[in-house]
């Protein structure tokens, strides 16, 4: 009788979570199903994968409240498992069940416990300040039930040691399929573009940006503009960003734009700029590294980790607006010069797979 993978996603319906989700059902369809029974726990079987070998079990009420999501983490699921007897189960989604199964293991995607949010940030983005307070009581709920807590850094690998005292975690960097689109548009424009394309969070840092361009002297007006993916609208952060520096006529406020969008303006532009303080990656570092073209971050530890192998990057403090600006000027006098950045060390239990991840998942490379 084949064993049973379980895995466990009934609240992820969007966005960089839901991509992982179908990208490891797509693995397990294709690699283990011959091998295993497996049972996807979803909130919509519409938003999930075509596969083949897969038995798919909808929650749709998963997404309405998280009365209901911890009702069927916290109560339901214990009697699930009971009923299903599963090999392994896998949580996807940050929270550790109360269930029975022979191997429990949970990816942890969302890094709100690790930042230092300030009051005047606090109801420019209550959801996230929310999140900043409460999930790290989420995640320490029965986190020492697990054999294994899987996160996608370093970094993210040594605060959850500290804060929650674990120890098989498993640090499985995103194995990203990225492919650039065709018939590009070329850059007509004899300025300098900087591009910084991200959702307007409290931890995103676009004032950094605002900052150092108010710092640049009058006789560069003519020579750069910098795009920024928002125009105000879309939250009290954006807002308060767009009214404070609308002035800037070197900051082109363009809003949130589509991925085949973002694609173009990667190759339209000279220079990334990515100043946020808070990543459990950093996915426009990886694709703007496939343009081969400089790239501007944050001196954080998330930044260096994805950046990896590269030798067009330099680093700047995230609160220093004059180190900016002085990259941004020797940038457009072509004098800036970029040293060659290495791939941080890596931990001993490193995956960049899901074969590789499942392999340590369902053989036990670390006893509980």
């Amino acid at each position: 009788m084949k064993r049973l993978i379980v895995i466990s996603a009934v609240n992820l319906n969007s966005g960089g979570p839901l991509s992982i989700l179908h990208d490891l059902l797509n693995y397990l369809d294709t690699h283990l199903a011959s091998s295993y029974k497996i049972i996807a726990l979803v909130h919509s079987k519409s938003k999930s994968p075509n596969t083949k070998n897969i038995r798919y079990i909808e929650f749709p009420k998963s997404a309405k409240s998280y009365l209901y999501r911890f009702y069927y983490e916290y109560f339901y699921f214990n009697k699930l498992s009971k009923e299903l007897k599963p090999y392994l189960w896998l949580s996807l989604h940050d929270i550790s069940p109360r269930i029975n199964a022979t191997i429990q293991a949970v990816y942890c995607h969302n890094p709100s416990p690790f930042y230092k949010l300030t009051r005047k940030y606090f109801f420019l983005d209550i959801n996230f300040s929310l999140m900043n307070l409460l999930y790290k009581f989420i995640y320490k709920i029965n986190i020492q039930r697990n054999n294994f807590v899987i996160v996608q850094q370093n970094w993210l690998k040594d605060e959850f040691q500290k804060m929650f005292d674990v120890k098989n975690i498993i640090v499985a960097n995103p194995n990203i399929d990225i492919s650039i689109p065709t018939n590009i548009k070329k850059n007509l424009n004899d300025k300098k573009v900087f591009f910084y394309p991200s959702f307007p969070r409290v931890f995103k840092n676009f004032e950094i940006i605002c900052d150092a361009v108010n710092k640049i002297d009058e006789k560069y007006d003519d020579k750069f503009e910098v795009l920024l993916t928002i125009d105000g609208t879309e939250n009290r952060y954006a807002k308060m960003i767009y009214e404070k520096y609308k002035y800037l006529k070197n900051i082109k406020f363009i809003g949130l734009q589509s991925r085949e969008k973002v694609f173009e303006i990667y190759a339209q532009s000279d220079c990334l700029i990515f100043p946020s303080k808070l990543e459990t990656w950093g996915l426009p570092i990886t694709e703007y590294k496939l343009f081969d073209k400089p790239i501007l971050a944050a001196d954080l530890t998330y930044a260096h980790e994805t950046v990896g192998n590269y030798n067009k990057v330099n680093f700047f403090k995230p609160d220093d607006a004059q180190m900016l600006s002085k990259y941004i000027v020797t940038f457009l006098e072509n004098k800036l010069i970029f040293a060659k950045h290495s791939t941080v060390k890596k931990s001993k239990l490193t995956v960049e797979s899901w074969g590789q991840l499942c392999d340590i998942l369902l053989n036990g490379g670390v006893n509980k």
